[in-house]
């Protein structure tokens, strides 16, 4: 599935990372290449070592559960709206989340607590309404912008917030990652470093925007959803069948222009390199060079459903700062359930 028709812009983003409580900090870590990635202060992994991850150290070690996830996802859901506060208008703001797939270490209903209690902390300064919370996965942020997006066209909100908070560093968590092979270390170099993270974007359509005085900051040209049936941690073989769909569906109706910059969720594991490599073939033709894309969770660790508005807002800092590559830029996550999104994004010169 893909959306079309009216265009619909970002006009507002938001991060928080291990490597900085905005999106200007942690944009400009990534382009360095800084990696926070560091030994947990107490958990042990199977080999004997503390296990590698990247924390958010403005937030208690202590704090754990849905309150965690809230409190990474305040400050970036703000800066996300602050253009629109700014602006003194008062239209309502639907209001689209996504956390981490259902697991060990989160009690059931994780998504519709966090979801429920970031609306009341956010209540206090905008009116939110409609929209609604899944446990979407790695994929599950831009599966937010895609359902976002239908939301607008369909002309059932003016203005959406669309993001993904998500958190590993639970106890339970890690544990089940160690047994299931999947954490990174020097016994496992497949595997890859948890983290934690939360990240927003404020959408609407070019028309609304225009209307309310706010500037696009980016164009949202395509986003699409695809499903994969031969899922990881499965005795299947991966030939990128779902991701491939994403992307066909994506450049069904995009601009003929070459991908210039591809930024994806690839965490270190070698299921989701096959996949990729596969869903590139399938797709031949739409990219200046396949093979020159980034992986920010060498930098920030895996952040799950945080993935997609965080690479948002890493090409809105490029944007801003005058060094993005080419006009069109590609975005992609993986979930485990077998979910996949994509989005294709343009510079706020295509919406002039």
């Amino acid at each position: 599935m893909t959306t079309k028709g009216e265009t619909i812009v970002i006009v507002g983003v938001g991060a928080r990372t291990p490597l900085g409580f905005d999106t200007a900090s942690s944009a400009a870590a990534v382009r360095a290449g800084i990696s926070v990635i560091q030994d947990h202060p107490y958990m042990i992994d199977r080999f004997g070592a503390r296990m590698k991850v990247t924390r958010d150290t403005g937030i208690d070690v202590n704090l754990r559960g849905p309150d965690r996830a809230v409190e990474i996802a305040v400050s970036p859901a703000l800066d996300a709206l602050m253009p629109f506060l700014g602006s003194g208008h008062t239209a309502e703001v639907a209001l689209i989340l996504s956390t981490g797939e259902p697991r060990p270490g989160q009690p059931d209903g994780f998504a519709a607590q966090v979801d429920r209690q970031l609306r009341t902390r956010l209540a206090q300064h905008v009116v939110l309404e409609g929209g609604g919370s899944t446990a979407g996965g790695h994929a599950g942020g831009l599966l937010a912008i895609y359902h976002a997006c239908k939301l607008l066209r369909e002309g059932r909100a003016k203005f959406c917030l669309a993001g993904g908070a998500d958190t590993y560093l639970e106890p339970e968590t890690l544990e089940w990652l160690d047994e299931n092979e999947q954490l990174h270390s020097e016994g496992n170099i497949y595997g890859f470093c948890p983290g934690e993270a939360a990240g927003f974007t404020l959408m609407t359509t070019l028309a609304v925007a225009r209307a309310h005085g706010l500037h696009p900051l980016l164009e949202i040209v395509g986003s699409s959803i695809a499903s994969e049936e031969n899922r990881i941690k499965t005795e299947t073989v991966v030939l990128g069948e779902g991701l491939g769909a994403a992307f066909r569906l994506l450049f069904q109706d995009a601009p003929i222009d070459p991908v210039g910059r591809i930024i994806c969720d690839m965490n270190g594991e070698r299921y989701r390199g096959n996949e990729y490599g596969f869903a590139v073939i399938r797709n031949p033709g739409r990219f200046k060079d396949a093979a020159d894309f980034e992986t920010p969770a060498d930098c920030w660790g895996d952040v799950g459903a945080a993935s997609g508005p965080l690479f948002v807002s890493l090409i809105t800092e490029a944007e801003a700062r005058g060094y993005q590559p080419g006009s069109l830029s590609l975005i992609w996550a993986s979930s485990e359930n077998g979910a996949r999104a994509a989005t294709l994004l343009g510079g706020p010169r295509r919406s002039a």
